[in-house]
């Protein structure tokens, strides 16, 4: 079972003895996980496992039955308490349509921004700036519903870097992007992201972008391999 991944950096999320289930079927048993500071980090298991409730657990989008859910050294249970942890922790859903609403592609990208109170112009170069890394920067204007599924992923990608989170929980990156979609998606977690907990069926890109991989079966979280370990 997971405890603790690393006691040298700060504790971002915390998780202590969650259960959850659904109309009675016990879903999460007493999971207890810890990622801190400049981990990189991914979750396997099999369809049905609960890897995305866990991720809705610690954005507080589902209340567990049991447990203790701490983000960024606070104790979080009631939704107010989770206001500061959608701010500062960026969620990509595993299905894009669920993050993109705006019409165009910068005003989806500008949206999370611009409710944190940046300027427009802040917002505009933040905007430009995550496009051109990204390499979408010829979609910036095209309106959501004509993105093939890959451009939305990088969009949807793109609208949680607007948000500069301190950490990222990202459900199923890679799937259905090509291989030239996927070297961003990959360039991006090496070489800008800072601390994060990847979901994911692909072994090959968990290899290529974190450093340990936990497996979630039958309600608990075990060590699956620690590259950090390895020559």
């Amino acid at each position: 079972m997971v405890n603790k991944l690393n006691n040298t950096q700060p504790s971002i999320i915390k998780l202590v003895d969650v259960t959850f289930g659904y109309n009675e079927k016990p879903i999460l048993k007493e999971v207890n996980l810890e990622l801190n500071e400049g981990e990189k980090v991914g979750l396997v298991g099999p369809n049905g496992s609960g890897k995305t409730t866990l991720l809705y657990i610690i954005m507080g989008l589902i209340k567990p039955q049991k447990g203790k859910i701490e983000i960024l050294g606070k104790l979080r249970e009631k939704e107010k308490d989770f206001i500061e942890v959608r701010q500062k922790i960026g969620l990509l859903f595993q299905d894009s349509d669920s993050q993109l609403f705006c019409p165009t592609v910068k005003e989806d990208i500008a949206f999370g921004p611009l409710n944190l109170g940046k300027s427009r112009e802040e917002v505009k170069i933040l905007v430009e700036e995550i496009c051109e890394f990204l390499g979408i920067k010829h979609l910036i204007n095209r309106p959501i519903y004509k993105l093939s599924g890959g451009e939305k992923k990088l969009v949807a990608l793109a609208t949680v870097m607007a948000m500069q989170p301190v950490c990222y929980l990202l459900d199923e990156p890679s799937t259905g992007l090509d291989e030239e979609t996927k070297e961003k998606v990959i360039s991006f977690l090496k070489n800008q992201a800072h601390t994060y907990l990847v979901v994911s069926h692909d072994k090959k890109f968990l290899k290529e972008v974190t450093e340990k991989i936990y497996f979630l079966k039958e309600g608990k979280v075990f060590l699956y391999q620690d590259f950090s370990q390895q020559g």
